[in-house]
């Protein structure tokens, strides 16, 4: 009779001790969380790596420690930077934030990072197909349909320059009248889709923020690759770059009026759209 006794007194001292260890790791976690942020506000990003890391070994069920490492490490992403070591950062913080995903499918913020995340490394079609993503959970977010229209532009002007270089012809903005049919006719074929979806969802921003300067300034750009689309129509062609001017003088007036607003605005701590703290 007395063995089982000792059998349960050490069973209730071991849990006891789990416990206890269990409760000091995550204090030590949150500590580790708190050095993480602070030096993540200090820009010293690799030093907020780490410490978040410890934090996420120390209690995996800490609230934010992963989504705090996976938005250290996509500040170490080198936009525009295809190199091996760049690259595997970004596929870190990407898988990172799908874990985070995997139990929570509408985080917002996740699905946004993912879909800077892939724009930072030229990964297009995967960014727009994630700023979608954003959409289907908050359908009136005017950041993730601007992103999605300046993807777009951005493919399409990179379409243009491509055709128009073998000619020798450098991009006008006026609808490139002067570019060989032949040119022009094939361009059309591989941007039409494309300026089609950017004036969308462009026009979808400003829907949803009316001072939306960026936005203005981009409706303008892809009214003059509409243009180049209707090469060969000059009443329609008119139209487009009278719509490009009109919108490149609203976007001034709008930056105007905000930087104004701006100016006149309460000093101090300022959040911005996206919920981080500035």
């Amino acid at each position: 009779m007395i063995r089982p006794a000792r059998i349960s007194m050490f069973a209730v001292a071991l849990v006891g001790m789990v416990l206890s260890m269990s409760g000091c790791d995550r204090l030590a976690a949150r500590d580790q969380l708190n050095k993480g942020v602070d030096a993540y506000k200090a820009g010293k990003y690799e030093e907020a790596i780490n410490h978040f890391q410890k934090a996420t070994e120390l209690d995996p069920s800490l609230p934010m420690a992963k989504s705090y490492l996976a938005t250290a490490l996509s500040q170490n992403i080198v936009p525009g930077l295809t190199t091996a070591d760049n690259l595997r950062t970004a596929d870190q913080a990407v898988s990172i934030f799908q874990q985070i995903l995997a139990k929570d499918p509408t985080d917002v913020n996740s699905l946004k990072q993912i879909a800077g995340i892939y724009f930072n490394i030229k990964k297009f079609d995967d960014a727009k197909a994630w700023q979608k993503k954003v959409l289907a959970v908050d359908p009136k977010d005017p950041e993730a349909a601007y992103t999605v229209g300046v993807i777009d532009w951005t493919q399409a002007h990179e379409n243009k320059l491509k055709a128009l270089l073998p000619a020798g012809i450098n991009d006008d903005g006026e609808g490139n009248v002067k570019a060989p049919k032949k040119i022009m006719e094939e361009l059309k074929t591989e941007n039409s889709a494309l300026v089609e979806e950017g004036l969308q969802y462009l026009n979808q921003a400003v829907a949803n923020r009316p001072n939306y300067d960026d936005a203005m300034q981009y409706l303008n750009l892809i009214y003059r690759n509409k243009a180049d689309m209707d090469y060969g129509n000059p009443t329609a062609v008119a139209a487009d770059l009278a719509a490009a001017k009109d919108w490149a003088s609203k976007a001034m007036g709008t930056r105007k009026a905000n930087e104004e607003k701006k100016d006149k605005g309460p000093g101090g701590i300022t959040m911005d759209s996206s919920g981080n703290l500035k």
